[in-house]
Formats: C-alpha cells, sequence, structure tokens
C-alpha cells in the first residue's frame, strides 16, 4: 500500500516537472520570437532603442553650437533642439540659407536669441580659430556646451578605382581636418569650465564597408578612431564624446531617388541623436535593416560580417551607377533592378 502511494506520489512530481520545463521552453520560444521581430523592425542598436526620450534637462538653456545647420538633417537638429529650450549657435557656408532656417526656429531662445555663424570647415585654422572666439563669445555666461560635428561632404557613389585627387582632398578637408581642427581650438575652452559635449554625426560607412563610397567611409572611419581617442583621453577632465552612426536616411536630397529603398526619417535621426546625446551614449546606430544587421555582424561577428560585403561590393557599385536600391539583401544574388 505505501508503495503505490510512493509510485503515485513520483509520477506526480515528475509530470510537474515536464509541465514545468514545457512552461519555460514555450517561454524562451516566445521571447526569442519577441527578440527577432524586436530585431527586424528595429531603427537603431537596442541601447538606444532603450532610451524613450530626450532628458530636457540635458538640453534647457545649454548653448549647442550645429555645423551643416542649413539643412537636411543639421536644420531638423535646429528645430528639435530649439523647441526643447537651447541656446542654438548654427553654421554653414550659406548665410542666406541659415538666416531662414532661424526665421523657422520656435523655441525658449528662438529665433531672437539663435546666433547665426557663417563657416566653411575648409577654410584653414586661422578662420576656424575666428569662428571659435565667436561662438565663445555670444553666450558669455557658458560659452559652447554641445558642438553638434553635423557637416559632411559625400561625392556620388563611385568605384574605388575612379576616386579622384580633388574629391578625395575635398571630402577629407571637410569631414576629417576642418572637423578636427574646429575640435582641437574649441576643446580648450571646455576644459577650462571642466565641461563640454562633442556629438559626431559618423555614418554607418565609418563602421563597415561601404562599397561605392570607400573615401567617404574612410573619412568616416577617421572621425569615429579621432572622438573614441578625445574622450579617452579627456573624459575624465569633463569632456563627453557621442558618436552617432546613420545607415540610409531620407533628407531632401534624395527624396523619391529610390523608392524601393527603406530609409529613416531625418526628424527620427535627428530625434534619436538627441536622445543619445542627452543620455550620455558614447555610439548610436541608427537604421533600419538591413544595414543594422550587418553593423552587428562586422562589430561581434567580422569574418561573417566581411564576408557578406564582399559578396555585395561589386553588385552594389553596379546598382549605384543604374541609381537603384543600394541597401537591398537582394544584391547578395546580383538582382540589380532599376528603380
Amino acid at each position: 500500500m505505501r508503495h503505490n502511494i510512493s509510485v503515485t506520489f513520483t509520477t506526480t512530481s515528475e509530470r510537474r516537472e515536464e509541465e514545468q520545463a514545457m512552461l519555460v521552453l514555450l517561454l524562451c520560444v516566445f521571447l526569442f520570437f519577441i527578440f527577432v521581430f524586436k530585431f527586424a523592425t528595429a531603427y537603431g542598436d537596442f541601447t538606444l532603442m532603450s532610451k524613450k526620450q530626450p532628458k530636457r534637462q540635458e538640453i534647457q538653456d545649454k548653448v549647442v553650437w550645429i555645423t551643416g545647420a542649413s539643412r537636411g538633417i543639421g536644420k531638423i537638429l535646429a528645430k528639435q533642439l530649439a523647441s526643447l529650450g537651447a541656446k542654438l549657435i548654427i553654421s554653414a557656408r550659406n548665410e542666406a540659407e541659415l538666416n531662414i532656417v532661424k526665421s523657422e526656429l520656435k523655441g525658449k531662445h528662438a529665433p531672437d536669441e539663435v546666433k547665426i555663424l557663417t563657416l566653411d570647415l575648409a577654410s584653414g585654422e586661422d578662420s576656424l580659430r575666428e569662428a571659435v572666439q565667436k561662438a565663445e563669445s555670444f553666450f558669455p555666461d557658458s560659452g559652447v556646451d554641445y558642438m553638434i560635428h553635423n557637416a559632411a561632404f559625400e561625392r556620388p557613389k563611385t568605384s574605388v578605382l575612379d576616386v579622384t585627387e580633388e574629391g578625395l582632398k575635398a571630402t577629407f578637408d571637410v569631414n576629417v581636418l576642418g572637423t578636427i581642427t574646429l575640435t582641437k581650438l574649441l576643446a580648450p575652452f571646455m576644459l577650462k569650465r571642466g565641461h563640454g559635449h562633442f556629438v559626431v554625426m559618423s555614418s554607418a560607412a565609418g563602421k563597415t564597408p561601404a562599397p561605392g563610397q570607400a573615401v567617404y567611409s574612410a573619412s568616416k572611419y577617421a572621425l569615429n578612431g579621432y572622438f573614441h581617442t578625445l574622450r579617452s583621453e579627456l573624459c575624465q577632465q569633463g569632456i563627453r564624446v557621442t558618436v552617432v552612426c546613420p545607415g540610409p536616411i531620407e533628407t531632401s536630397n534624395n527624396t523619391g531617388m529610390v523608392s524601393s529603398e527603406k530609409r529613416v526619417s531625418s526628424e527620427k535621426c535627428a530625434e534619436l541623436t538627441i536622445i543619445a546625446a542627452t543620455h550620455g551614449l558614447k555610439e548610436a546606430w541608427i537604421s533600419y535593416q538591413p544595414v543594422l544587421a550587418v553593423m552587428y555582424l562586422v562589430q561581434y561577428m567580422p569574418t561573417i560580417g566581411y564576408w557578406l560585403m564582399d559578396k555585395v561590393g561589386k553588385n552594389r557599385v553596379e546598382a549605384a551607377q543604374k541609381k537603384a536600391n543600394t541597401y537591398s539583401m537582394s544584391l547578395l544574388l546580383g538582382k540589380n533592378k532599376a528603380a
């Protein structure tokens, strides 16, 4: 009699364990599918997506200097930062366009207190030194709190062997030499105050190979290396750096070019950039798939990531020449359909 009770108890216990194991398995499968869905529909890296809103207190009444502010993402950044209560200095080469942007800004300090500072990043160190001195004098009580390096030079996609010396020099003068020089001149003022934040609009092309954009990619790799090193050297003295790496972004320059390309909007890119900066993220990726997946592969599984880009490379250059989708996974199969 006792033996039968023991058998019944054991059987019941085993059944419960099996049921619990099955529940754990189902939960794991459920969580796996949620992860896959989240990854497939992501528009940024997981750390960035976990931050839902910008920290307004990190922006309000702070002085933010934006280069390349006359159009594109720079213009959108100016609008969003103005609405968050920032004191703005907006720069670009075209003063008339900057005045138009200023008139459209709304916020605690906009448009009346917005400062316009014309700037050509390729103009040389003496000119950039004058620009820094002017920027620091606009709001003497605080100086520049945030420097957003948004200005960039990019040529149409072309084969790596078709790069000209003129194109190489023009790209590096703006994207690298001018940006680094401006940083080197501004950083001492920030160090003297004990705080400052550089926000660098880099690119996915600065994290992965970018067939058809070899020189642009090289310039962004250079920026990433410089600014991550700058942060490592100066972070204990109050200098912060956020490197933002967007993939394909919808701007006025590419609207309607290739209808099948899925691009993050300029508004969303600007919003995520501000979120990354105000949460103190050291690096942030902004893109839809498949670019985001390629970035993860190159970062964490480089052999597979680089193999994948080697398969895509030649086809991507050909797709660019046909003005076709240069971000499609179909490039793996050599299917370059014109838009």
